[in-house]
């Protein structure tokens, strides 16, 4: 498959590269590893690199389409990320399409008080796709979020759903809670970092 956009080369630290794991109800079976690298250029920037190793081919990917907000991206394959304040309170949700389409919605609560994110820039998402493997890159302003405190550590949850071409879909995230796949529980929120850097 040809190159979709354009990926800036990027030097992947090892400290920041989270692991996904794959959710025991999976049906789907052509993703084999997920891994997200996270990456802080800049204090309000935060670039995030999904990478799916397996066989590419037999993975459902959207087709690139004009870059718009779209609603139900999650129901094919999507990259998701979440970010929250402290345990219990609001949080913003975040869908990447490979179709460069994209959604972002806020709650006040877990899975309450939905409504569509305002004052959030479009993210950046660029694809990349070979025989076994597919990076997307979403890159984020973190100056939008205004609902969420800097007082305290923002926590991140990264999550996956990939869809195989027979149907079948995976659920990735860094951790999941007892049941069925849940990317709003707060034991997927597993990686902690600063709202602000130090100068």
């Amino acid at each position: 498959m040809a190159c979709i956009g354009n990926i800036d080369e990027v030097v992947h630290d090892a400290a920041m590269r989270q692991l996904l794991s794959r959710h025991p109800d999976s049906c789907g079976i052509a993703a084999a590893r997920v891994e997200v690298s996270i990456m802080r250029p800049r204090i309000d920037s935060l670039v995030l690199s999904y990478v799916v190793a397996g066989n590419i081919s037999d993975i459902r990917l959207p087709s690139l389409a004009a870059a718009n907000r779209s609603d139900g991206l999650w129901q094919h394959t999507c990259f998701e990320a979440f970010i929250r304040a402290s345990p219990g309170a609001g949080y913003y949700e975040f869908n990447f399409s490979p179709s460069t389409c994209w959604a972002a919605y806020t709650f006040s609560g877990y899975r309450s008080g939905m409504d569509m994110a305002a004052g959030v820039s479009a993210p950046a998402i660029d694809g990349r796709a070979s025989p076994d493997s597919y990076t997307l890159q979403a890159t984020l302003e973190l100056d939008g979020l205004s609902a969420l405190s800097r007082k305290s550590p923002w926590h991140l949850g990264l999550s996956a759903v990939i869809e195989d071409i027979s149907g079948g879909k995976s659920y990735w995230a860094l951790a999941h809670p007892p049941g069925k796949p849940d990317f709003h529980h707060e034991d997927c929120f597993a990686y902690e970092f600063a709202p602000t850097m130090p100068s």
